[in-house]
């Protein structure tokens, strides 16, 4: 896959207000300042399509970005990558968080045209709680979701193989299967081809699926 085309689109405050839902996306999220626009930003080859910030919670709504990428199998693709609130949120009001809560759970679960969610853990560290539970709501409500463990390249690869060992081995605890994995960096661009050719697989598949 290659990308030809990356272009923000709306910022929304609920899943309501969100573009029409006529084509496949994908959602990134994970805990502030986890490398989230960073790796968006890198996936498109854009670097200054996400903006990426030093303050944690600068993200607060839902951001569509309309993305076009040309493959083997055909012309064009037209999808979506949506930036989500990170969780485990930066110093903000209880009102301010349970409307963040609100807003991203109603998207999650009412946004017929999600494809999957990307939740991004931080390699360098090891099992979060904040990471665990997050991924056991997602796993309660259905949705389709993968690991992305970024910024890889800020420590040793015996840490990283460490972390993401831990951490799926915390999964094992109470998920019999566990969802794709992605380790990625994205200075070295690492991750990148794998992540883009599974959203290349689930484009067809959501193609199919139009067509029955």
């Amino acid at each position: 896959m290659v990308i030809t085309s990356a272009t923000y689109v709306v910022s929304s405050p609920d899943y309501k207000h969100c573009p029409k839902p006529d084509r496949p996306e994908y959602a990134f999220i994970g805990r502030s300042n986890v490398g989230k626009s960073s790796l968006i930003n890198m996936l498109c080859n854009h670097q200054k399509l996400a903006k990426t910030s030093a303050t944690p919670g600068k993200t607060q709504m839902i951001n569509h970005f309309a993305i076009e990428s040309a493959s083997s199998a055909k012309d064009h693709d037209r999808w979506y990558i949506v930036d989500l609130p990170g969780y485990g949120f930066a110093k903000v009001s209880q009102q301010q968080r349970k409307q963040w809560e609100k807003m991203m759970e109603d998207y999650f679960r009412k946004r017929e045209t999600l494809v999957n969610v990307f939740v991004l853990i931080d390699s360098r560290h090891s099992p979060q709680r904040a990471d665990i539970e997050f991924v056991n709501r997602l796993g309660e409500w259905e949705i389709p979701f993968c690991i992305v463990f970024t910024k890889s390249d800020k420590t040793t690869q015996q840490d990283v193989s460490r972390n993401v060992k831990s951490f799926l081995n915390e999964m094992r605890k109470t998920w019999q299967f566990l969802p794709p994995h992605f380790i990625t960096s994205t200075v070295k661009k690492t991750g990148r081809d794998k992540i883009l050719a599974a959203i290349e697989t689930w484009n067809k598949s959501f193609e199919n699926r139009d067509k029955e």
